[in-house]
This record gives structure tokens, C-alpha cells and sequence, in this order.
């Protein structure tokens, strides 16, 4: 006569648990797996918003950076993708620079061509992904020129000395914080990236802000905001996806301003160079 085991309540319980932990370590394993993918958000599914990807940049810096070279600027474009890409180029000059380059294989645009980021990897890749490349840049050589004037005044006046001395050790401070990671962009774009910044620009603006004008700190953001603004407003509600491309100490500037807007989704830049690095 075979005797029946009744099955011990505990055993059951133990192995209940055991399979709930292995489902749940699963289950975590996959959303970790699709937090990190870097993919964005598929157009079907932004409901009529603009996604909005902001990269920071060092420009002539790409040139010389292990962390941040060209290359890596170009991957990661590559996995974003991008419908329309807006440029820290002046909205007076974009089509120079595109038409050169399309004319001669090289962009001979003046402003432009201090930005490698777009004559080395930005406006070649262009004919490939078929986006649309747009001007935003509040920039003018007259700005640039004035704030020079003003700002070496500042730094000659005896009386001055004090709020000089304070910028200068902002700047130094800055450096300190970034602690040689200022041209890795993983740290780029970190929010403790942009509170640096932030700090950095506190007594420029507070000194200097009311001699500099709109050739000032905040002045200059608010010019490149207006333009990236209007592109944004003339593609509202079409679930298009945008990559804005500014240097680094602009990106928490841009970055309050769009979370102020209802109709666009800000996806982080990091995961895309932790893909295309």
C-alpha cells in the first residue's frame, strides 16, 4: 500500500515565495533593460507632443576630447534620429552654412565654422537622416563685441576689483566641481551638471548683468529661447522629435524653459551616448 504525503504548508509557502522573488527580479531585470535602452519615445505614442532632446556640447573642444569627440556626437545623433535638429547657430546664417556645404563639401559659413559639432558631424550627416536643420541662436557679432567692451571695463575698474575677484573665483570653483569631468558627456548631462553651471553664472549675472545689457547672461538665453520657441511653436501637436544642440552651460537655461511648455516631453540626452559611445 503506497502511503500518500500530504504536503507540508510551509514547504508551499517557501516555494510560493521563491517563485514570487523570481518573478519579481525579472520583472526588474526588464524594466532596468528598457529604462536604459536609449530609443526615446516611439512618435505613436507622444499623443501630439514634441520630444525634446537636449545635448550639450564644448565645441571646439571635440576636436582634442577623448570623452567627447566628433565621433561620438555623430553615434549618437545616429540613434536619435531626429526629424528636426535647431543649432546654436544664428537663424541669418543657417542657410549659408548648409548651402556651402551641399555646393562644396564643406561648410565656409563664418560663425559656423567655429562650431565643429555641426561642419564635422552634424550638417554631413544630414543627407543620410533626412532631418531638418534649423537656426536658433541669439548671437550676433555685435553682442559678442559689446560684451567684450564691457567686460574688460569691468575688469580694469579699481572700484570693481571685489565683484571681479568673485567671478574669477566662481570660475575657479566651477573647475574644482566638475573635478576633470567636464567634457565626459555622461556627466554633461546630469542635473548636477547643471546646478554647477548654474552657481558658476550667479555672480556674473548679479555683478554684471545690469552693465552688460542684452548682451548679458540672461539676456543671451532668453534670445536663443525666443527662436527655439518659434520652431517649437510651429510644430506643436505633431509628435515630432527635437534635438536641440547648444553648448553645455546653455542646457539649464533651455531645459526650465521647456519644462514651463504643455506640449512637449523632455527625454534625457545620457542614454544615447551610453549607447552610441
Amino acid at each position: 500500500m503506497t502511503r500518500r504525503i500530504s504536503p507540508n504548508p510551509v514547504h508551499i509557502l517557501s516555494a510560493l515565495l521563491a517563485l514570487f522573488l523570481f518573478t519579481a527580479c525579472q520583472a526588474n531585470n526588464t524594466a532596468q533593460s528598457s529604462d536604459t535602452q536609449a530609443t526615446g519615445i516611439p512618435a505613436d505614442q507622444r499623443n501630439g507632443k514634441t520630444e525634446v532632446i537636449v545635448m550639450g556640447l564644448i565645441h571646439g573642444g571635440h576636436r582634442t576630447s577623448k570623452d567627447y569627440p566628433l565621433s561620438r556626437i555623430d553615434a549618437a545623433v545616429r540613434v536619435i534620429d531626429p526629424d528636426i535638429i535647431l543649432t546654436e547657430i544664428p537663424p541669418d546664417r543657417i542657410d549659408a552654412a548648409l548651402t556651402s556645404y551641399s555646393e562644396t563639401g564643406a561648410v565656409t559659413e563664418q560663425r559656423t565654422r567655429a562650431f565643429p559639432e555641426y561642419t564635422d558631424a552634424i550638417i554631413p550627416l544630414q543627407a543620410e537622416l533626412g532631418y531638418a536643420i534649423k537656426g536658433t541662436a541669439g548671437w550676433t557679432p555685435q553682442i559678442a563685441a559689446t560684451r567684450r567692451r564691457i567686460l574688460q571695463s569691468i575688469e580694469n575698474d579699481p572700484a570693481r576689483a571685489d565683484e571681479w575677484r568673485q567671478w574669477q573665483q566662481a570660475q575657479a570653483t566651477f573647475r574644482e566641481t566638475l573635478d576633470g569631468r567636464g567634457s565626459d558627456p555622461l556627466f554633461i548631462h546630469t542635473a548636477e551638471y547643471d546646478a554647477a553651471v548654474e552657481t558658476r553664472y550667479r555672480p556674473y549675472i548679479e555683478y554684471f548683468g545690469s552693465d552688460l545689457g542684452d548682451t548679458g547672461w540672461e539676456a543671451i538665453n532668453a534670445a536663443h529661447w525666443r527662436n527655439i520657441a518659434a520652431e517649437l511653436d510651429a510644430i506643436s501637436g505633431q509628435s515630432k522629435r527635437v534635438l536641440i544642440t547648444y553648448g553645455g552651460f546653455h542646457k539649464y537655461q533651455i531645459l526650465r524653459r521647456l519644462a514651463e511648455r504643455d506640449d512637449v516631453i523632455i527625454t534625457n540626452a545620457r542614454p544615447f551616448f551610453d549607447t552610441g559611445g
